[in-house]
């Protein structure tokens, strides 16, 4: 399996923090808090001898005074300075008198958080009977939301995520002249990771004379990472410091390699909430990249078996509390050398976080495409727009597949110009000079209403994989996300594009607002299930709404009526006639004549009544030639004939919806190549023909980008049982492997 590999920053070694205030202050101040104690420094003899190193201790902060996580020494100590400077009290003030002074002045705390530190400082506000305005990310697990308000806070959730909190705290808390902003982010007076350093006090008390060889620090905005850096890179520690974050939000892993603060998306939340912050915090930025020796990313499945396997050792944490244990268990043996972790190394890993509920992740780590046809295919990503009970849409499935990519360190863009209705974007950057590839791919599915048995088991069964979609098209999606995977790998002079797009089996505003995103190729290839023929040319297709026109009256009013539905009868029998002579034509010689049918029909209001209007709505299939204007002159002599014969008839005619057909030039190179492949792969020539369906290859050829059509074997695409051929999937990810190599190189 590829994967991000783990940063390393050798000069980290030499490097010391600046010296900086006596920890002493903030340690005496949580001596005072309600229920203070040490927390236990756990051994993990297991995972210390797995990794081969003398000690493993786990610092668990799972309940630290009454919450489930270390938050609180950071919030109360940063709360505590706030209202000290405000009030003008001293820094060795009693917890006592610093509440005999709020009598006096009213003051309200406010923060952003993804959890624990909003209910930290929810919890001092309390402790100090003071108010608090929570701000919490769309995201937010309502159990989470339901604790932070268990704690008397206001909790106000935002229309973004974490970052987007952090603004609307901000700005609610200069409109309340009672405000002070308690956050662990970046402000002028940065209190809270003084806070922290209690912590590490306690783990220098623990462990005596030994000095740790390896800390493992969970970083968010990097506010107790660098905490932990400040205490064990002080003069005469000089500890090694490992940093982990989630997959999906590697802010600072990123910001390490490309030597300056960087930004991350947040479309894709990730089950280590705490961690999932898209900017390093400006303040901690300069001590994190001086001081982090090795920078990593885990995916969340990873958190979860991390989490799994402390409880195995006694300990329940929560996945942000669990990531250090997946960074540690994720290095290899070249990883712990360059760390110089040896048979005799101690290692800490700091649990910042106790158990709370969250949705079990799938799995990124497998490149086979079956297997991830497999977890697609489990993802209900049935399209919102299409039947009787409307589908989630792609947001699941496009989460997953971004951070699959991502687990790769690949290059993803989210693009959502309509909510809800997300596509995703992936490259593998070429070295530059060669042609660029795009594979391109629907992520979503028709309907699960009618399906035959579980249309999300994803199981196989004599070489067939079943369930919604596994056909049409995430055999092909995972197709192609393995080749993008397996480009990264080949040094290629060119870019290879994946685009896995919303909405293809409705109005395809996917691929259409991808290609608006600037995205094109010298060559495109669309996976859908084609069974291994190679199809250059399929039909478009013209939605067309017809008005026909009554008078409403009375039922016993024959003489003032006009009925909108007889009407159309008369216009019905027309079509009927008009698509018999359609299909009688020969139409193109690939792709036949063009079709036409009546689809849905809508007229009346009560049995009583003379219907004033009767709407149909039509689809004209095209063939090549066949453009919206000509089909819509055919609709047209036919009504305007029945507005001469036909008494009363009136109507309104509009074109709603359409999409060109498509026709690639075989003789193209890029055709030429991917035949030859194809060729390779079955032992023969492929049948080249084309399809009377439309896909979303028209839109890339419209685009000027040559496209061919090429996928894997399936059957029961939109029926009440639907398979992928399990061969198939293999040899389409082979092929494409090797047109990327030839093609990009």
């Amino acid at each position: 399996m590829t994967r991000r590999p783990v940063y390393f920053n050798p000069a980290a070694k030499s490097w010391t923090t600046p010296l900086t205030d006596s920890p002493e202050l903030a340690y005496r101040f949580h001596s005072q808090l309600p229920a203070y104690s040490q927390t236990n420094l756990v051994p993990l003899k297991h995972l210390a001898e797995e990794l081969g190193v003398g000690a493993v201790h786990l610092k668990d902060e799972t309940c630290r005074l009454g919450l489930p996580s270390f938050k609180i020494l950071g919030a109360s100590w940063g709360t505590f300075r706030a209202i000290a400077q405000r009030l003008g009290l001293p820094l060795d003030s009693s917890l006592d008198s610093v509440k005999q002074a709020l009598k006096s002045t009213k003051i309200s705390l406010y923060a952003a958080t993804d959890g624990n530190h909003g209910r930290a400082v929810a919890r001092m506000a309390s402790i100090l009977g003071v108010t608090s305005q929570i701000h919490v990310p769309v995201s937010m697990h309502s159990g989470t939301i339901d604790l932070i308000k268990s704690e008397g806070a206001h909790v106000v959730v935002s229309d973004g995520f974490y970052d987007a909190a952090v603004v609307d705290a901000r700005v609610a808390a200069t409109q309340d002249k009672t405000a002070i902003v308690v956050q662990d982010y970046a402000s002028g007076d940065y209190w809270i990771v003084d806070g922290y350093l209690t912590m590490m006090l306690e783990i220098d008390s623990q462990l005596g004379s030994t000095t740790p060889d390896l800390v493992v620090v969970p970083v968010g905005v990097g506010s107790f990472a660098q905490a932990v850096v400040t205490h064990f890179k002080k003069a005469g520690k000089q500890t090694t410091v490992l940093t982990v974050e989630p997959d999906t939000s590697a802010s600072l892993w990123k910001s390490l390699r490309r030597g300056e603060s960087s930004t991350t998306s947040e479309k894709t939340p990730s089950i280590m909430a705490g961690l999932d912050c898209g900017t390093p915090s400006s303040i901690s930025w300069d001590i994190l990249r001086h001081g982090v020796d090795a920078s990593l990313t885990v995916s969340d499945f990873e958190a979860h078996q991390a989490c799994s396997y402390l409880i195995s050792q006694g300990v329940s944490a929560g996945p942000c509390g669990a990531a250090p244990i997946a960074a540690l268990r994720r290095l290899s043996s070249s990883d712990r050398e360059t760390l110089g972790l040896t048979k005799d190394s101690v290692v800490v890993v700091f649990c910042t976080e106790g158990p709370r509920d969250y949705s079990v992740p799938y799995d990124v780590a497998s490149d086979d495409p079956v297997e991830l046809t497999q977890t697609l295919v489990r993802i209900n990503s049935a399209n919102p727009s299409m039947g009787s009970i409307p589908g989630p849409g792609e947001t699941a499935v496009a989460r997953y597949i971004t951070a699959w990519m991502e687990h790769r360190d690949i290059e993803t863009h989210w693009i959502e110009p309509t909510p809800g209705r997300p596509s995703v974007v992936g490259v593998t950057r070429g070295l530059g000079g060669g042609k660029n590839l795009m594979l391109n791919g629907h992520i979503d599915t028709v309907t699960l209403v009618g399906y035959e048995g579980d249309p999300l088991n994803g199981d196989i069964i004599d070489g067939k994989l079943y369930g919604r979609g596994a056909a049409d098209m995430k055999c092909g999606i995972a197709a192609a996300m393995v080749t993008l995977a397996n480009a990264k790998q080949q040094g290629l002079n060119g870019d290879v594009i994946f685009t896995g797009v919303a909405d293809e089996e409705f109005e395809s505003i996917g691929t259409q607002q991808v290609l608006e995103a600037g995205w094109r190729a010298d060559g495109a290839i669309v996976s859908e299930p084609t069974n291994m023929d190679i199809l250059y040319a399929h039909k478009g297709f013209v939605w067309f709404e017809v008005d026909i026109h009554g008078l409403a009256s009375h039922g016993s009013r024959y003489d003032l009526g006009i009925d909108a539905i007889c009407k159309a009868g008369y216009f019905l029998v027309e079509l009927d006639k008009h698509a018999s002579n359609l299909t009688a034509q020969t139409g193109d010689t690939v792709l036949g004549p063009g079709s036409i049918h009546a689809s849905i029909i809508n007229g009346g209001e009560e049995v009583s009544s003379y219907p004033a209007l009767t709407r149909i709505q039509l689809e004209r299939r095209t063939v090549n030639g066949e453009t919206p204007e000509t089909v819509t002159k055919e609709l047209k002599t036919i009504l305007d004939d029945l507005v001469e014969k036909v008494p009363d008839f009136k109507y309104t005619l509009r074109t709603t919806f359409n999409r060109s057909s498509f026709k690639a030039a075989l003789d193209h190179p890029f055709s030429q190549l991917v035949r030859k492949h194809v060729s390779i792969t079955l032992g023969e020539e492929p049948v080249i023909s084309g399809a009377p369906y439309w896909t979303d290859s028209a839109l890339l050829a419209d685009a000027g980008i040559p496209t061919l059509l090429w996928g894997p074997k399936g059957e029961g695409l939109h029926g009440k049982l639907e398979y992928a051929d399990v061969e198939s999937i293999k040899q389409v990810t082979e092929t494409l492997t090797a047109i990327a190599v030839e093609f990009c190189s």
